[in-house]
C-alpha cells in the first residue's frame, strides 16, 4: 500500500511540472471540441403514435363462419417489419428522395441512414405503436413520418387480403379440377349403371340378399298356388253335388213337332185309303207300319231327361258356386303366371350370379371415388368462401382501428444533437487528455523530485540531502506562474460554463 501510495506521489509531482502542457493540451482539446459540437448541424425529429384497437365484435360472431385474423399478431409483424428493403424504398419513392440518388451506391447510402434513423417503440400489449425519424430538413422528417405511418396502416390490411385473393385463385383451380373429375364419375358411374341395369342390386341389397328375397317370394308364390288349387278343386266338388242333388229322378217326356207332323200326315192318308181299300191292302199295311215306327221313335226320343241347364240355371245357390269358380280359376292362372315368372328371375339371377360380385366391386369402387370427390368439391367450395369472407375481414376497418394519438407535424425545435452532453465530454476529455500529456512528459523526460526516487532508481545509499533555497526573485516568478496556472484553468472552466449556459437558453 505505502508503495503504491508512493508511486502515485511520484505521478503526481512529474505532472504538477509539466502542468502548463497539462493546460496546454486542455484548452486546445477543449477549444477544437467546442468548435466541432458546435458546428454540428442541427437535427430535427418528428414522431408520431399511433393506437391499434384490436377488440372488434366481429371476432365472436363470425368465429365459426370462417378463419378471423389473428389482428394482434398481424399489427405486430407489420411493426417488425416496417423497416424491410422495400418498404424503405417505397418511403424514398413517396418524399422523392430517389431523385437525389444519382448512382446505386448513393442510393444504397440512402437507404442505410434511413434505416439508422427510423425508430419504432411500442408494445402488442399496450397496442401504442410509435414512429419517429431525425434528419436536418424538419419538413422531410414530417414526411418520413407520414409516410411510414401510411405504410403501417395500409400493410396491416393488404398483405392480409392478397394472401386471401391467392388463395381463392388456388381453390378456384382446384375447383375447376374436382369439377371435372366429379363429371366424369358421374358419367362413368350412370353408364355401368345403364350396363348393368338387371344384375346391380337395389337399394341396400347384394345379389346374395336378391336371390334369397326372390326364392322365399318363389315359395310364397307356390304355397298361394296351392292353396288356391286347392280352392278351386273344392268349388268344383261342391257344383258337382249341387247338380246331382238338383238332377230329376223321372224322365220328362220332350215332344217333337216334325215327328208328330208326320205321323198326323200318315193317319190322314190311311183314313183316305180305307175309303177306298181295305185293311189287308199294301198300301194300308204299310202306312201302318210307318206309323208304328215314327211312334216307336217318338216313344224312344221322349225318353231322354231335361237338360241340366235348364235345371240348375234358376238356383241362385249354383249360380254362386259359379262365380267363386271363376274367381278360384282366375287366381290359380295368375299364381301360376307368377310362379313362372320368379323361377325365371331365378334362373336368370343364378346365370348372373357369378358376375355379380364383381359388378357390385366396381358398382362400389365408382360410388367411393365419386363421393370422395364429391366431398372434397363441397369441401373446396365452403374454403372459398371461407377464404372470401376472410379476405373481406381482413381489409374491412371493423376488424381493427387506427388512432392517431399524435400526428405527425413539423418540428420547430431541433431535437439534436445533444450539444450539452457532448461539450461535457469533450470537456472532460480535454481534462484527461491534458493530465495524460503531463504525466507522459514526466516519463519523457523523468527528473528525481526526492531522495526516494533516486534511492530506488540507483539502489546507491544516500548520505544526505542538500535543500533549495530560492531567492525572492525566483519565488516571485513562481507565484506568478502559479496564479497564472490557476487563472487559465479558471478561465477554462468559466469558458465551459458559459458555453454550456448559452446552449441551454438557447435551446
Amino acid at each position: 500500500m505505502e508503495e503504491l501510495l508512493s508511486q502515485l506521489q511520484s505521478l503526481v509531482r512529474g505532472g504538477w511540472k509539466y502542468r502548463w502542457y497539462a493546460v496546454t493540451i486542455a484548452w486546445i482539446v477543449s477549444t477544437i471540441g467546442f468548435v466541432v459540437v458546435y458546428k454540428l448541424p442541427d437535427n430535427f425529429q418528428a414522431s408520431a403514435r399511433v393506437f391499434v384497437d384490436t377488440q372488434s365484435i366481429l371476432k365472436p360472431l363470425l368465429s365459426g363462419m370462417t378463419s378471423v385474423p389473428n389482428v394482434e399478431q398481424q399489427v405486430s409483424i407489420m411493426s417488425r417489419t416496417l423497416l424491410s428493403r422495400p418498404n424503405v424504398e417505397r418511403v424514398m419513392r413517396m418524399v422523392d428522395l430517389d431523385i437525389r440518388a444519382n448512382t446505386g451506391k448513393d442510393r444504397e447510402r440512402m437507404i442505410d441512414d434511413l434505416i439508422a434513423k427510423i425508430k419504432i417503440g411500442g408494445t402488442a400489449q399496450n397496442d401504442i405503436y410509435s414512429l419517429a425519424f431525425s434528419d436536418e430538413n424538419p419538413k422531410l422528417a414530417k414526411d418520413v413520418v407520414q409516410a411510414l405511418l401510411t405504410i403501417f396502416v395500409e400493410g396491416s390490411f393488404g398483405d392480409k387480403k392478397q394472401d386471401s385473393n391467392k388463395a381463392v385463385v388456388f381453390i378456384d383451380g382446384q375447383i375447376k379440377i374436382y369439377e371435372e373429375k366429379l363429371v366424369a364419375a358421374e358419367n362413368a358411374l350412370k353408364d355401368f349403371k345403364l350396363k348393368n341395369m338387371n344384375i346391380l342390386p337395389r337399394q341396400g341389397s347384394d345379389s346374395s340378399s336378391k336371390l334369397s328375397e326372390m326364392t322365399d317370394s318363389l315359395s310364397q308364390a307356390r304355397l298361394e298356388l296351392s292353396e288356391a288349387v286347392q280352392a278351386r278343386d273344392a268349388i268344383r266338388r261342391e257344383i258337382s253335388n249341387a247338380e246331382s242333388a238338383l238332377r230329376p229322378s223321372n224322365p220328362v217326356l220332350a215332344p217333337n213337332p216334325e215327328i208328330d207332323d208326320r205321323i198326323l200326315a200318315l193317319n190322314k192318308n190311311l183314313d183316305s185309303l180305307r175309303l177306298q181299300f181295305t185293311d189287308q191292302h199294301p198300301d194300308i199295311l204299310s202306312t201302318k207300319r210307318l206309323i208304328a215306327q215314327l211312334e216307336a221313335r217318338k216313344a224312344e226320343e221322349a225318353k231322354v231327361r231335361k237338360p241340366s241347364s235348364e235345371i240348375t240355371t234358376s238356383n241362385p245357390l249354383f249360380q254362386q258356386l259359379k262365380i267363386s269358380l271363376s274367381v278360384a280359376e282366375a287366381r290359380v292362372a295368375s299364381m301360376h303366371a307368377r310362379t313362372d315368372e320368379y323361377a325365371r328371375r331365378i334362373a336368370r339371377l343364378q346365370v348372373l350370379s357369378n358376375a355379380a360380385p364383381e359388378i357390385e366391386t366396381q358398382l362400389s369402387q365408382l360410388n367411393r371415388d365419386y363421393q370422395i370427390n364429391k366431398e372434397n368439391y363441397e369441401k373446396l367450395v365452403a374454403s372459398r368462401e371461407s377464404a372470401k369472407l376472410s379476405g373481406d375481414l381482413n381489409t374491412t376497418t371493423e376488424m381493427m382501428t387506427f388512432r392517431v394519438i399524435d400526428p405527425p407535424s413539423v418540428p420547430l425545435t431541433p431535437a439534436g444533437p445533444p450539444r450539452l452532453r457532448l461539450f461535457s465530454l469533450v470537456f472532460a476529455a480535454a481534462l484527461a487528455i491534458g493530465l495524460a500529456g503531463s504525466v507522459l512528459m514526466s516519463k519523457i523526460r523523468p527528473t528525481f523530485l526526492s531522495h526516494i526516487d533516486l534511492l530506488e532508481a540507483t539502489g546507491l545509499p544516500i548520505l544526505g540531502t542538500i535543500s533549495m533555497k530560492w531567492t525572492s526573485a525566483e519565488q516571485a516568478r513562481q507565484r506568478k506562474s502559479l496564479y497564472a496556472f490557476g487563472l487559465s484553468t479558471f478561465v477554462l472552466l468559466t469558458f465551459y460554463a458559459a458555453l454550456m449556459g448559452f446552449i441551454y437558453f438557447k435551446s
